[in-house]
């Protein structure tokens, strides 16, 4: 048995049946993806638009693939029609051009809300109270071809598993007030598992399941 089956059949059977593993794909060659997808992973998630649109046509047409890294406006138009979700909507703007593209290619695209919850102040995301603003302002509820299903975001890169759960718990607070979202994807190979503790019901997962990775 392959090193990558190994690890995401250990994955798949200590989480609950109602977290959604994204494979995190990112910088690992097609062969090793294929491992996984293989072993019957069918989710995958890739941060960068080219890299995403590169493996999405050499692998097979069931994949579901997630952008979960940060997404400018002027590279929507290549993932707009096959994307299955967009895990990193942090503006309004980024929601309009989405939801053009969407239109364009007659889908509905289900995007993630990113919540900045860490203390780097490197990551992207929204706050708590942009959030709201966005959900009730009347531009968002004019989009008709996207879907905004859940909330994503990263903790803070720390080895300190109280601060990381405390950031976790004040999302799930905010995520609970908001009765139309379903998803809440927090949790990576370092802290999923607290993730899951804290109410996380979708985790993005790369180097636990592929290895170490290469940024060469």
């Amino acid at each position: 048995m392959s090193s990558v089956k190994k690890n995401l059949e250990e994955i798949k059977g200590n989480i609950p049946s109602h977290v959604t593993l994204v494979a995190v794909s990112k910088t690992y060659p097609t062969e090793v993806v294929m491992e996984a997808y293989n072993a019957g992973q069918r989710v995958f998630g890739e941060n960068k638009v080219q890299e995403l649109c590169e493996k999405r046509d050499q692998m097979p047409d069931d994949v579901e693939w997630h952008l979960i890294g940060h997404l400018q406006t002027n590279k929507v138009k290549y993932i707009a029609p096959f994307v299955s979700m967009i895990h990193s909507i942090d503006s309004l703007k980024l929601l309009q051009e989405v939801n053009k593209y969407a239109h364009r290619y007659d889908r509905v695209i289900n995007c993630l809300l990113q919540i900045h919850i860490a203390q780097e102040e490197t990551k992207f995301g929204l706050s708590f109270e942009e959030c709201t603003d966005l959900l009730k302002s009347e531009e968002f509820k004019a989009l008709k071809n996207i879907r905004i299903v859940g909330l994503m975001s990263m903790a803070s890169n720390t080895d300190d598993p109280n601060q990381i759960r405390k950031e976790f718990k004040s999302l799930k607070q905010f995520y609970d007030k908001q009765p139309s979202l379903y998803i809440l994807s927090i949790g990576m190979s370092s802290d999923y598992k607290i993730a899951i503790e804290e109410g996380s019901t979708m985790i993005r997962v790369g180097s636990s399941i592929f290895g170490k990775r290469n940024y060469a």
